[in-house]
């Protein structure tokens, strides 16, 4: 079941996808789907099932895609004549780049903050064969830091893509923590609002 954050004469809309770790409750999740309404984009979030069951370990691919495509229903009608983005933090991205790549239809575009290209200390297990598949506009907000695949990594790749777009969050690591420096959310923010529109 989706919560939504509905904006005042949105331009368009936006469904996020939680991390491995964290449900759409999380302060990130909540301060995401609420930036992005106050930026005139409407939003809505939801829990996979592992989470929904109060299980910390995610389920296996078909049930999150289903659990997508699901999402994604709710979402055409809870966000009917807007143009809908998906994505979401890492795990949750990844999951709706799998569902864009098989086809799934009312997608306008995808965001993916901290895509996980690798497991930490693995760059050689990679999770983007489907990536050159997608045909929307696909923007990559990935810290320089990153031990799932830095911002370099996904500028590597992009080439070989159809229409990507990559955010480098100098110093940032998958959380988008910077040392030394303020929070740099609502910059993020700011980046995936004008993407959108």
């Amino acid at each position: 079941m989706l919560t939504l954050y509905p904006a005042s004469s949105p331009k368009a809309a936006i469904v996020l996808a939680h991390g491995a770790g964290a449900g759409q409750a999380s302060p990130f999740m909540v301060r995401a789907a609420k930036g992005m309404a106050s930026r005139g984009i409407s939003a809505a979030t939801f829990d996979f099932l592992y989470v929904t069951l109060g299980r910390s370990v995610p389920d296996r691919a078909p049930i999150l895609e289903q659990t997508w495509r699901d999402a994604l229903e709710e979402a055409r009608q809870s966000f009917a004549g807007l143009r809908i983005a998906i994505g979401g933090k890492s795990m949750g991205g990844r999951i709706s780049s799998q569902i864009a790549a098989q086809g799934v239809e009312g997608v306008a575009a995808l965001v993916f903050l901290g895509y996980p290209l690798h497991p930490p200390g693995k760059p050689q297990q990679r999770r983007d064969a489907h990536l050159p598949s997608i045909a929307q506009p696909m923007l990559f907000v990935q810290g320089t830091r990153d031990p799932f695949g830095t911002a370099d990594e996904i500028l590597e790749l992009a080439p070989r893509l159809q229409r990507a777009t990559v955010h480098a969050v100098a110093g940032g690591d998958h959380s988008f923590k910077v040392p030394g420096k303020k929070d740099v959310l609502e910059e993020i923010l700011d980046v995936v609002a004008s993407f959108v529109q």
